[in-house]
């Protein structure tokens, strides 16, 4: 089950954004790396095939390819970086982040 705390990012529902790791099954060797360092409980392990499966894609953070550079069998990949380039300029997100960024600040003052 994905998990509701990644439900939107920056108020986009995670659901229409198309970005998460794609395992190539003839490279994964089931070293269980990309399930014990990924902090958002995207992964799950096939026991049967042994080897990692994508299994909360939504789980995963937008922009986010830390597992594919810790697969040092290359087994993992994610669409191409300018996606959330061009996701960001489409949606008017920059707007929205300043405002949260501002929001921020002025908490880090009151302290």
């Amino acid at each position: 089950m994905e998990d509701k705390r990644f439900a939107e990012w920056h108020g986009i529902p995670r659901g229409k954004i198309d970005w998460h790791p794609t395992i190539d099954e003839s490279r994964c060797i089931g070293c269980g790396m990309c399930i014990t360092s990924c902090g958002r409980n995207v992964f799950d392990f096939d026991k049967k095939k042994n080897q990692s499966v994508v299994a909360r894609p939504n789980n995963c953070m937008v922009g986010c390819t830390s597992c594919e550079v810790w697969c040092v069998f290359n087994a993992i990949r994610f669409p191409d970086r300018q996606y959330v380039k061009d996701l960001i300029k489409r949606t008017g997100l920059l707007k929205v982040v300043k405002d949260e960024l501002n929001k921020k600040l002025k908490m880090c003052e009151g302290v």
